[in-house]
């Protein structure tokens, strides 16, 4: 069941986002408080109001939730001041060839902002006809607080549960309810990409807590079986001192995302006869293609038992 709404009026919600932002200097903090009186005075107290309904919502069902504009236009205001002029994101020229199409974006996890920061560059970058339909695959901490979920509403999201092997405290779930919840969170998916929606996925299934790529998930193939789907492979560095894991606030850092180019799903199963783990191994390299060597963990150019998804990659490009 939702929350009662909170009573969200200007000042404390400017309030509250400068309280968090608590650790940035006195200059920043005053420019950041300006910058939200204006935004927020545009848009309205009706805005403020649907953001409060928006808020209110705990994610209690394993369900679609939309994005709410103002939460978007407030992030993008905060980015331009914790983002370093050089962060930047780049292979801009790969996101037309996805335009109209059921597209999956994986990407490499390193942080509970990592969804906000692709969401900005991609704008940045001249994609927002790509922003606009972007629909995010959340684990339910992206629902278990007002701030967390503050930040979702920059983008749909999904509501899906996490194995209970990488799930922790009230993520808990016993196997049975996962593999319901995960039917429906797919189910869900699948309408949503034929709706026009552009799905972002961490297949790692967590963050990571070395920087280093974990190994994909096999299950999220199954994103993939919507026809003409493609896969678009993105690379993510920065963020991990951006909102670093154990850590309250936020911090400036360059952040920087590559777009690689996208591979036709289909192109996938027919080249390695189906099988999940070498589909998710063939993504995993191409994420780790865009990454810097001590980024690429266990897709690095020395990991092992990986020779037939290298070659089943090559072949894909030839």
């Amino acid at each position: 069941m939702a929350e009662t709404a909170p009573l969200i009026g200007r000042d404390p919600l400017i309030a509250a986002i400068t309280t968090f932002l608590s650790g940035q200097d006195a200059r920043t903090l005053a420019a950041i408080r300006v910058a939200l009186e204006r935004e927020l005075n545009a848009a309205g107290p009706d805005a403020l109001v649907r953001l409060g309904e928006r808020l209110a919502n705990d994610g209690a069902d394993w369900d679609f939730y939309p994005a709410d504009p103002l939460a978007r236009r407030i992030h993008h205001v905060l980015a331009d001041r914790l983002l370093e002029p050089d962060s930047a994101l780049f292979g801009a020229e790969h996101l037309a060839a996805v335009t109209g199409k059921p597209v999956v974006i994986f990407a490499n996890h390193l942080s509970y902002s990592d969804a906000n920061l692709l969401e900005v560059l991609l704008h940045r970058a001249g994609g927002a006809a790509l922003v606009d339909r972007l629909t995010v695959v959340a684990g339910p901490k992206v629902y278990s607080s007002l701030k967390r979920r503050f930040s979702s509403l920059c983008f749909g999201t999904i509501k899906t549960p996490q194995s209970s092997g990488l799930s922790t405290e009230d993520a808990v779930m016993n196997a049975r309810d996962v593999a319901r919840a995960a039917r429906r969170s797919i189910d869900i998916a699948h309408e949503r990409l034929r709706l026009g929606d552009a799905l972002l996925v961490f297949a790692e299934g967590t963050r990571s807590r070395t920087s280093g790529l974990q190994q994909m998930l096999t299950g999220v193939t199954r994103y993939l079986d919507c026809p003409g789907t493609c896969v678009l492979p993105v690379g993510i560095t920065g963020t991990e001192a951006l909102f670093p894991i154990g850590d309250d606030t936020l911090h400036p850092v360059k952040a920087v995302t590559r777009v690689g180019r996208p591979i036709p799903a289909s192109a996938l199963r027919e080249r390695t006869g189906r099988d999940r783990r070498l589909v998710m191994d063939i993504v995993g390299l191409a994420i780790a293609e865009l990454l810097p060597p001590e980024y690429r963990g266990a897709y690095a150019d020395n990991a092992a038992d990986l020779d037939e998804a290298r070659r089943l990659m090559r072949g894909l490009f030839d």
